[in-house]
Formats: C-alpha cells, sequence, structure tokens
C-alpha cells in the first residue's frame, strides 16, 4: 500500500496555502474517496495505511524524540506559537476542507469556529505554567515533584470535531516533549491531514506524523509497544477495546468516550431566557458532540412553555450545505449515523410520543439531512433517551419532583457532563453536586474551556486534559528526593 501523504512541510513563511494547493498536497489520485455527506461530491482522495505504515511512523517519531525533549520548554512553546500563526494563515481554506469534509457550516459554532478554536488551543496550551514542585522542605528531606516526558503518542481522533481534537490531543503532547502519531477517522481524514500539514510546516522533521487509515491502524497503534500513551476520543466501544489492547504493553491511557448528557430545568426558570442556551446546548454541530444536551428533563410548571420556545427557535435555525454562508446547521456526516437518528426518532414516534418539530426528512433530497427535531411526551426508557443518538434529535422529558429527574440524569452507565437550569444559582449548584458527570454545567451546556479540566465518569471514560491536569496528563511524574 502507499504510504500516505502527509508530512511534506508548508513554508508557511514564505507562503500562504490556498485551498487548491493545500488539497493537493494531501490527496492522493489513487486513494480512497472521500465524499462531501451534504452533497455526496467527491472532496478528494486519502491513500489509507495499513499497520506496517504504523511501524514505519512509530519508528520516525520515536527517533525524533530524545532530540525534542532535549529542546528547552521555551523552545517547544514558541514552535507551538508559531503553529498557531500558521493555522491562522492558512483559517479560510483549512475551514472550507472542513466544511466540505464534515459538513458542518462556515458559519455558527462551526468550521470558522473550529479552526480558530485550533489556534487558541495551541497558545493555551503554550501558556499554561507546570513549576517543579517542592513537595517536602525542612531540616532532612528535600523533595521536588517534576513531570517527564512520556515518549511516544499515538493520538486516535473522532469525525465530529476532527480538527479540534486532534489539537487538543497533540499540543500538550509536543509541549511535554512527547513525538506523536495522529490517526484520524477514517470520515475525516482530510480535515486532520490538512492541519497536520500546516502545523509541520514549522515543526523538526518526525515531531509529528499522521497514518490515516481504518480500524486496523488504530488497533496497531494501541498496541504498538514503541507507543507510552494512547489518547482517544471516540465511542465506549472502541474505547473499550483500546484499553484491551493496550493492557499487554501497559499504556497510559486518556479516554474521552461516549456521553449522554442530561439537563435539568428547575420551575424557577425565565424559558425565554434560557431557550438559546439550550437550544445550542443540544444542536452545537448539529447534534454531532461528545458533550452535547442529548436528554432534557423539564419541570412540569415551565414544560409547555420550554418546548414552545425552543421549537420557535428550532424552526428559525437555517440548516443546508455548510458553504453556505446563511447556514448554521449541516447533514450528519455519515449514512450510519443518519440511520441512527431516523431509527431512534421514529421508534419514539410509534411509542406515542410527539413530535413538535422535525422528524420529517426529505427521501429524495441530496446528503445526509435530518431536520432539528424535538421530542415531547417522551419516556424515559424510551430508546431516544437511553441510548446516544449523537445528531439534531432532542427527547425532552417531564417531571414533578427533583429527586426524580436527578435520578433519571444518573441512572445511565455514562456520566460525561450535565447541566442544571436555574434563576436560583445556589438551588442549580446543589442539583449539580448531586449528578454522576464529569462536568455539569450551570446555565449553559457543553463549553469547555482551555484552562478548565475536562474528562468524564463511568463509562464516559477516564483522564483529564486541558489546563496545568491537561499537561500532566501526558507526562510521567519524577520524584526527586534529596
Amino acid at each position: 500500500m502507499t504510504t500516505p501523504t502527509v508530512t511534506t512541510p508548508v513554508d508557511t513563511a514564505s507562503e500562504t496555502p490556498t485551498y487548491d494547493s493545500l488539497l493537493a498536497s494531501i490527496t492522493d489520485a489513487d486513494g480512497r474517496e472521500i465524499l462531501d455527506p451534504a452533497t455526496g461530491e467527491v472532496v478528494g482522495r486519502v491513500a489509507f495505511g495499513s499497520p506496517e505504515d504504523v511501524d514505519r511512523a512509530v519508528e520516525r517519531v520515536r527517533a525524533a524524540q530524545p532530540a525534542w525533549a532535549a529542546r528547552p520548554d521555551s523552545e517547544r512553546i514558541d514552535l507551538l506559537l508559531r503553529a498557531a500563526d500558521a493555522i491562522e494563515a492558512a483559517a479560510e481554506s483549512l475551514a472550507e476542507l472542513l466544511s466540505r469534509e464534515q459538513g458542518k457550516p462556515l458559519n455558527g459554532p462551526n468550521a470558522r469556529f473550529e479552526v480558530g478554536a485550533c489556534a487558541a488551543w495551541l497558545r493555551a496550551t503554550a501558556a499554561t505554567p507546570l513549576p517543579v514542585e517542592t513537595v517536602v522542605d525542612d531540616e532532612e528531606t528535600h523533595a521536588e515533584l517534576h513531570y517527564r516526558p512520556v515518549g511516544v503518542v499515538g493520538a486516535i481522533g473522532p469525525w465530529n470535531w476532527p480538527m479540534m481534537i486532534t489539537i487538543w490531543q497533540i499540543a500538550p503532547a509536543l509541549r511535554m516533549g512527547n513525538t506523536v502519531v495522529v490517526k484520524p477517522s477514517e470520515y475525516t481524514p482530510l480535515s486532520v491531514l490538512a492541519l497536520v500539514e500546516v502545523i509541520n510546516g514549522v515543526l523538526p522533521d518526525d515531531v509529528l506524523v499522521a497514518v490515516p487509515g481504518e480500524g486496523e491502524v488504530g488497533a496497531r497503534l494501541s498496541s504498538h509497544a514503541g507507543v507510552d500513551k494512547v489518547m482517544f476520543t471516540g465511542s465506549t466501544r472502541t474505547g473499550q477495546a483500546i484499553i484491551r489492547s493496550s493492557a499487554d504493553t501497559v499504556k497510559r491511557l486518556t479516554l474521552e468516550l461516549g456521553g449522554n448528557d442530561a439537563g435539568i430545568v428547575l420551575p424557577d426558570v425565565d424559558p425565554k431566557a434560557i431557550v438559546e442556551g439550550l437550544f445550542w446546548g443540544a444542536f452545537i454541530n448539529t447534534g454531532q458532540t461528545c458533550a452535547a444536551l442529548k436528554r432534557l428533563y423539564v419541570h412540569t410548571d415551565v414544560y409547555d412553555d420550554v418546548c414552545a420556545a425552543l421549537a420557535e427557535v428550532a424552526q428559525a435555525m437555517p440548516m443546508g450545505r455548510g458553504l453556505d454562508e446563511q447556514n448554521v446547521l449541516g447533514p450528519l456526516q455519515n449514512e450510519a449515523q443518519y440511520d441512527i437518528v431516523a431509527r431512534l426518532v421514529d421508534a419514539a414516534r410509534e411509542s406515542g410520543a410527539k413530535i413538535l418539530v422535525g422528524g420529517n426528512p426529505d427521501p429524495e433530497a441530496p446528503g445526509y439531512f435530518y431536520p432539528a427535531t424535538l421530542v415531547a411526551d417522551v419516556d424515559d426508557e424510551n430508546p431516544l433517551v437511553a441510548e446516544e443518538q449523537f445528531g439534531p434529535a432532542l427527547p425532552i422529558v417531564r417531571y414533578t419532583d427533583v429527586d426524580d429527574a436527578v435520578a433519571m440524569a444518573n441512572r445511565l452507565d455514562v456520566g460525561l457532563g450535565a447541566s442544571v437550569w436555574s434563576a436560583d444559582r445556589d438551588a442549580a449548584r446543589a442539583v449539580a453536586a448531586r449528578l454522576e458527570a464529569g462536568t455539569v454545567w450551570i446555565n449553559s451546556h457543553g463549553g469547555v474551556h482551555p484552562m478548565i479540566p475536562f474528562g468524564g465518569v463511568k463509562k464516559s471514560g477516564y483522564g483529564l486534559e486541558f489546563g496545568a491536569e491537561g499537561l500532566k496528563a501526558v507526562a510521567v511524574p519524577q520524584v526527586i528526593n534529596g
């Protein structure tokens, strides 16, 4: 198999890549077709790698790692900042490619937002301090806690936020002196290859290498003896496979897995004041976000008003091809995900639930477009509530007692995020403390910050990303005692 072309540097100092030049640099004429989920048109072709390509990539980055780690922290910081500059210089080309391949619109919290977040996260990672910690200093003992590079990091990413989550993985790894092999999702390899191409315009050779491919590529990366740490964002099932395949080599793992986030609306809210936050908490990226609001519990006193306010917002949000500037919702990225959403909404309808908005895709229209859908009067045990739909369909469950709402929110075996909505922040905090989730937002849902640790509980994974905790997660602690 042809080795994927992923590391030819773009000289950002002398030229800013256009969309065509960037796509040409990562495209293989004999490779796999990557299709636009909005139109079915070919975006580009990618030569998918093999397990042997992973072996070669690991050998390269492992050879480069000691010199990279030996650079002063200040030099690695400077290179991360230069990489952020390079991304910003190529931002419009990257956003167009992302929109074509993933489907998300250019505007709204979508493609341009995602590319901008890549640069912002690089800068925040570069600015995060991780000083040596003196843990004991008395007349008998002086002990310091240092953090050293773990070595080689394998970064396995998803298709929903392919560029941004790749940056979440590689930025802290590179900052701490690790080298990285990236395996992008087979659904959205072009976006990640282009991102790596731009970043490699400023990095030394073989510090960052990408190998596109299917599951066998990820499996080799997660079991490879030359990989010291795996970072993975994706489904719980794949995360469980990575845990098993990494066991023999006792790899360190950071796993951000599936979620089915609950939101609880208390009876004191003003529905009109929270409706925009509720909508985007659920429908950001057309619902294709791990920490999106996926099941909403609303007190009976405000249930009808919240449903009506959400329906009004949902009906006004334009959905269509991402390159059309007016759109803020796009298609589902792939047919398999479309089928999951359609199945769950159809099952809810058949059970007697009420479709307030949506639920009526046009079977003759091109692309994987499923309309923004609100489902009311649905039972908590309905599959649309119990399963992660990962798309533009929100079930809204009525409750009368907050204890029941908390019990329903906690009953599933996942716990990535949750939210509480109330005019009384203290009351909201009291409910938040009872929820089993890695992050609980108050009067918002799903927002992340580069300095605030993020991670899940239960089957939503383990390990933290972002801020100083994220740097520690891609390092090994060393105590110097004496």
